[in-house]
């Protein structure tokens, strides 16, 4: 790993993918990797990747395709990895144009005077029409120029196998350590704050984002809401739909506070007597790793990667089911015995979950593989 020159390629990201790149770069740079981040300045201005040990260079690669943007991209790509041992792109968008960038005018991987590209694959394809088949090309394209294929649930390394990815392992992607609140004091603020010192917590984070369903939650508040006293529901995060959330939050009274972005989820998660995962898809996210290390009842939605992370420290529902979400959530709330196993099985769980070291031994390992050299 001494002296390897890596070049990290991200698309926008306000969320987990960013996080988990900069832990990487921190992790290669202690190690004595050479690490170059080619991403939007936008998301090196959230992260700091220069800060964790790398140089940044902006390219500019969105979140949605983008014909002339992404033609624009590819070319700097091209420039900015002639130099690296191998380029490592997290997503699919990230993936697919350093894939181009790489080819060249040959369509053929490994060939002698281009980096290997390994791709981690952090979300599946969950659009359609047009875009979905664009990012169904991007998939074709990484499954067959990439080295090695690292992805964060059963699902994708289905699929990618099922393209014909020459290798396709398990990505391991660790939440960040951070400290577990164990201060009563402090969660009887935070609940003192929400309004919630005589009434059910039930924790939110996420981003206000589709792929969160967060409309599901709505659905199901409306339920609790019935209930005296009303459990809180308190929406750590922000995005795009806050608007609209909030709008319906108002017209429907509905016993739902959005937090915006909060420093403090430690403590939330810990002052909560339940925390919720609606997603529509996930890896491994990092939310679910942050429940289980606060060793809170977790109810979350069997997708992605979550029912292989939490194994039995977790009530799972199916995406999109309002009603099983309401019933699954009243049952740790009017269960004391059940919660306090779901709790007890969060923190035994926990001792299991991969460690930062782990995902760069992983990482160490993999490039070997692909540069052909001893890790």
């Amino acid at each position: 790993m001494s002296g390897l020159k890596v070049a990290i390629v991200l698309a926008t990201s306000a969320g987990g993918v960013g996080g988990h790149v900069r832990s990487v770069v921190a992790g290669l740079h202690s190690r004595g990797a050479h690490v170059a981040v080619l991403g939007p300045a936008s998301t090196d201005d959230l992260f700091g990747f220069g800060a964790a040990g790398a140089r940044f260079a902006a390219v500019e690669i969105a979140d949605r395709p983008h014909p002339a943007g992404d033609a624009r991209a590819v070319a700097r790509i091209r420039r900015l990895t002639r130099d690296a041992d191998i380029v490592h792109a997290h997503g699919l968008r990230a993936g697919g144009l350093a894939a181009l960038a790489l080819a060249r005018a040959v369509p053929t991987p490994l060939r002698a005077g281009v980096p290997p590209l390994v791709v981690t694959l952090h979300n599946a394809v969950i659009a359609g029409g047009m875009i979905g088949a664009a990012y169904a090309t991007l998939e074709r394209i990484v499954a067959r120029q990439a080295a090695e294929i690292l992805a964060v649930s059963p699902d994708l390394e289905d699929r990618m196998r099922s393209l014909g990815a020459r290798a396709v392992s398990r990505a391991l992607v660790p939440a960040p350590p951070r400290r577990r609140s164990e201060d009563p004091a402090a969660q009887a603020k935070v609940r003192a704050d929400l309004g919630a010192v005589d009434r059910p917590l039930v924790a939110v984070v996420a981003r206000l984002a589709e792929q969160k369903g967060l409309p599901v939650v709505l659905d199901a508040s409306a339920g609790w809401a019935r209930r005296t006293p009303a459990p809180l529901v308190a929406i750590a995060g922000d995005g795009p739909l806050e608007a609209s959330l909030r709008a319906r939050i108002e017209a429907d009274g509905l016993p739902v506070r959005l937090l915006g972005r909060r420093s403090d989820v430690p403590e939330l998660l810990a002052a909560a007597d339940v925390a919720v995962v609606s997603s529509v898809w996930e890896g491994q996210p990092l939310v679910v790793q942050e429940v289980l290390r606060a060793g809170r009842p977790l109810v979350a939605t069997r997708v992605g990667g979550i029912p292989g992370m939490v194994g039995e420290a977790a009530v799972l529902v199916p995406p999109g089911d309002a009603a099983a979400l309401e019933k699954a959530v009243l049952k740790v709330l009017d269960e004391p015995g059940f919660a306090e196993r779901l709790a007890s099985s969060a923190l035994e769980q926990a001792l299991r979950l991969p460690s930062e070291e782990d995902a760069i031994d992983q990482l160490t390992s993999v490039y070997a593989r692909a540069t052909g050299t001893s890790s």
